[in-house]
């Protein structure tokens, strides 16, 4: 199959895939557009938003239309990295055995990632980088495709501990999720208060997700998109020289390299999905707000002025 064709397959193949998820899951279509971005590059994401969002329900479905195997992590307080990973154990015949833990899947929700000390936050990071964790000594592989979507919930502080700055850069999405309106919420009370049971079809298996993130990885960039998306990251850097004013009076910490990497390749995903054999710079904007989102690090100035990222971000494009 030519990559022309695969790409045209991947239009109606996210389309259908759209329709599945909207059996049960009512609007939130930039969010859930957002997730799948990150499937198909193979990144991970952030899911921050208040609960009752339905964030747990809307992976469940994402993860079930792709056939792949689902695992859900409650992070607590007293969560060890153990309780995550796995360990090791003597079995009958006094021999050590690995027992894997809930990391070992393919889509893996880490709910309420800052409920839980960093030793076990980190626990999870190394699984989502090298794709393989270390238990006594010894590597173990973790399934392919293989995703983190991680949830926060922005409205508690207290006994909770805030993700650093470097660990964030590891996602590669923040997805705000907001309030569904009036109409969506009376068709989510309408079809969750009924006994009727909704089948969701698998549309992918793990398979098929490797081969579009080899497809979207091959798709051509020019090099003025490119150089769009790195000059956009080098614009939230203060402490660069042509960097705007607006940036230096409100921002403390910019964007790093990473940023222009997912930049180029969630516009490769986002004009893939939309039938364009190459991203422009439209598809960079598209993407930016999610990818920039927490790679910003703003001051107490803006802090006081109501500044939010998405009006920094926005300034900058």
């Amino acid at each position: 199959m030519s990559d022309v064709v695969a790409v045209e397959n991947l239009v109606k193949k996210h389309q259908e895939l759209k329709k599945e998820i909207a059996k049960v899951i009512v609007g939130q279509d930039a969010v859930i557009e957002q997730i799948l971005l990150s499937i198909y590059t193979g990144g991970h994401s952030l899911l921050i938003g208040v609960p009752g969002l339905a964030k747990t329900l809307m992976v469940n479905t994402i993860a079930q239309t792709l056939g792949l195997d689902f695992k859900r992590i409650q992070f607590t307080p007293d969560l060890m990295p153990s309780d995550i990973l796995g360990s090791e154990v003597l079995d009958q015949n006094r021999n050590f055995k690995f027992i894997m833990g809930p990391v070992f899947g393919n889509i893996i929700l880490a709910d309420e990632i800052n409920r839980t000390p960093p030793k076990t936050q980190a626990a999870l990071l190394e699984a989502m980088q090298e794709r393989a964790v270390t238990i006594g000594g010894k590597q173990y592989k973790l399934n392919q495709p293989y995703f983190v979507l991680a949830t926060q919930n922005p409205i508690e502080q207290e006994g909770t501990y805030p993700l650093p700055e470097a660990q964030l850069d590891r996602f590669m999405f923040a997805i705000e999720l907001k309030y569904p309106s009036i109409a969506e919420e009376i068709q989510v009370v309408k079809s969750t208060t009924t006994d009727d049971q909704v089948t969701i079809n698998t549309l992918f298996d793990a398979d098929e997700i490797i081969e579009v993130q080899h497809l979207i990885r091959r798709i051509p960039v020019p090099d003025n998109v490119i150089d769009y998306a790195v000059r956009l990251v080098n614009r939230t850097r203060p402490g660069q020289e042509d960097a705007p004013d607006f940036v230096k009076n409100y921002i403390d910490w910019g964007a790093g390299p990473r940023a222009s990497q997912n930049l180029v390749l969630a516009a490769k995903a986002h004009a893939a999905i939309h039938g364009k054999f190459s991203p422009d710079i439209e598809d960079v904007k598209a993407v930016s707000l999610g990818i920039l989102r927490h790679r910003i690090l703003k001051n107490y100035k803006a802090e006081a002025e109501g500044l939010t990222e998405e009006k920094i971000i926005t300034e900058l494009l």
